[in-house]
Parts: C-alpha cells; structure tokens; sequence
C-alpha cells in the first residue's frame, strides 16, 4: 500500500500541476498513502460483507455486480473527497484544474477498485481451487475407503457360507424355491459387479438389489425377520449411493436380537426428499460398542454431493435413519 500510494502521488502530480513552492512534497505522499489504505481496507470490508450474502461459488456473475455497485462509489468518494480536503488545506488548485481533479479521481478510483477486486477475486479463486482439491483427495480417501469395505461385504465367506447352506438344504426340500434362491443370489452378485465403480445409482436399481438380498435373509431367518417396502414410483428416478441400503440392513442384524421370539421388523419408505430405514431397537445382550464407521461413512460420503444431511434417532423402541434423495447426478 506504501508504494502504490507513492505511485499514486507521483502520478498525481504529473496529471495535476500543483503549486509546487506553497507544500512539501511529503504531504503529497502522505494523503496518496492515506487514500490508498482508505481505498484497499475499505474494499476489503466491502468483500468481507458482501460473501456473507452472496458467495463467489454459488452466485459468481450476480456477487461482482454488487461488488462494483458498493465498491465503485465508495472507492471514487475515498478518494475524492481527501482530495478536495488536500485542496483546500494545503494546496491550491487552479480553478481550471479543478475538473480534471474530478475527472482524475474517478479514473484512478476505478482503476485502484479493479485492481483490489482483482486481487480479491484472484485470492479467492485459488484459495477454493486449492480447498476443492483438498476435498476431492479427501473423498477419493473415502471413497476408496467404502468401496474396499463395499468389497470386504462382498466377498464375506460368512455371508457366501450361509448362503451356500441354505442352498444345499433347500435342493433337496424344495427345489423350486432352491431355482429362485440361486436366482436371487445371481442377482445381488451381479449388482454388485456392475456398480462397483459407480458413485451414485438410480433408487430404482438400489431397491431392486435389496429386494433381492433380503429375499435371501428372508430365507435365512424365516419367521424371525420382516421387511416392508413402501416407495412412491415417482421416487425411483432419484439417486442414493450404491449399497447403502444393504449397509443399513445389515447393520440392523448386526447389532440387534433376530429371533422368532424376537422378529426384527426392518421398513424402507420414502418422502420426497429422503429415503427412512426404520428397525425396532431390540439390542443383543452381547452386543459389543461398535464404531459406527459404517453409518460415518454413508454420511461423508453424502457430504460430497449434497448439503442436505443424512439423520440418525435413536429411541428406546426404534432406530431410524433418513437419508437424502439426490435428484440429479
């Protein structure tokens, strides 16, 4: 500010000839410092009062034009007005000069907001750049986090095993129910193969996956176990990410009493902005703490794509849990 405000003066003195034997030239310095920090602090100010209301990211074209509208003026009265106090208290300026003070204000004045608003919109730009980068190391972390996790559950031998029993007893029981079990089975692999690598998935085929896996839990389990689906059609189009229903259903189990005596009753509805899983709350007797990174994990990898805010409520009958619909990927 020191140099752009000498700068300023020397240029000053050139355009606008002064009476150079009634002053010092200090004082020439002096008020161009002066009006320097007034223009640059004052701008600043203005943008730190501005973001508040109007962001860069989310309404960039619409944030400059306030910004010229309040900068501008209070930039061109910054200056002029120490300029005509300087006139008039410690320098005279021909009358002939007094236009082109005017005249000089206004084009410095510009010329000083757009280079402080270009500092500004600059800083800004790679201040948000380099955060943006941050995060989408962040979210590639966590994404790989949950796609690695995504393919410990896949892979499961307890929950292949399981299945394979269930297979087994049932070719010779029932061997119609056995084609539509391998069926089933066919099925949630085969989702799981398609959308290993996909970030979001259409409600539409996430349900269909989780109808098919809980077909199969419904075979495990028989009696002890019910689900009830309840989604409005016109929710199908809208995205959520792949198997987090199945983490949501499988958390249920882990941590709950499952038992004819005890049925665990799991119900998926929608609304027209979120998904709710809802499961009464019957925790085993030797249910260890768990670190709930599963439930963390859905959530930060929400944070990415939608301000909207997966929640959780816990009463001493019930858990729940709502999570955002995404209507466009």
């Amino acid at each position: 500010m020191l140099l752009v405000g000498i700068g300023v003066s020397l240029l000053l003195n050139y355009i606008v000839p002064f009476e150079k034997h009634t002053h010092s030239q200090l004082y020439d310095f002096i008020i161009s410092i002066i009006i320097t920090i007034l223009v640059w602090e004052g701008n600043l100010r203005i943008d730190a009062f501005i973001n508040l209301k109007f962001p860069w990211v989310e309404k960039p074209c619409k944030r400059i034009f306030i910004h010229i509208l309040y900068s501008l003026p209070y930039s061109v009265l910054a200056i002029y007005l120490p300029m005509l106090g300087f006139h008039i208290y410690v320098c005279q300026i021909t009358t002939e000069n007094d236009g082109l003070l005017m005249f000089t204000s206004l084009i410095i004045g510009l010329l000083i907001t757009i280079i402080i608003m270009t500092f500004e919109i600059s800083t800004q730009f790679f201040y948000n750049w380099k955060n943006t980068l941050i995060e989408v190391e962040k979210y590639k972390t966590e994404s790989a986090q949950a796609q690695l996790q995504n393919l410990k559950n896949q892979i499961d031998p307890h929950f292949l095993f399981n299945n394979m029993s269930i297979l087994s007893s049932l070719v010779y029981k029932d061997a119609g129910k056995a084609a539509d079990f391998i069926n089933q089975l066919s099925k949630v692999y085969r989702y799981l193969l398609d959308n290993r690598n996909n970030e979001l998935v259409t409600l539409d085929n996430e349900l269909t996956f989780i109808k098919s896996y809980t077909y199969l839990l419904q075979i495990r389990f028989d009696k002890s176990i019910a689900f009830d689906f309840n989604v409005s059609p016109q929710l199908l189009t809208y995205y959520i990410l792949p198997m987090s229903l199945q983490m949501l259903v499988e958390n249920a189990i882990k941590h709950n009493e499952v038992s004819e005596d005890y049925p665990l009753k799991i119900s998926i509805t929608g609304n027209t902005n979120e998904l709710i899983i809802t499961n009464n709350l019957q925790l085993r007797s030797n249910n260890e703490p768990h670190s709930k990174t599963g439930l963390q994990n859905i959530k930060d990898r929400y944070a990415y794509y939608t301000n909207k805010k997966m929640e959780i409520i816990k009463s001493s009958n019930s858990f729940i849990v709502k999570i955002p619909l995404l209507n466009t990927l």
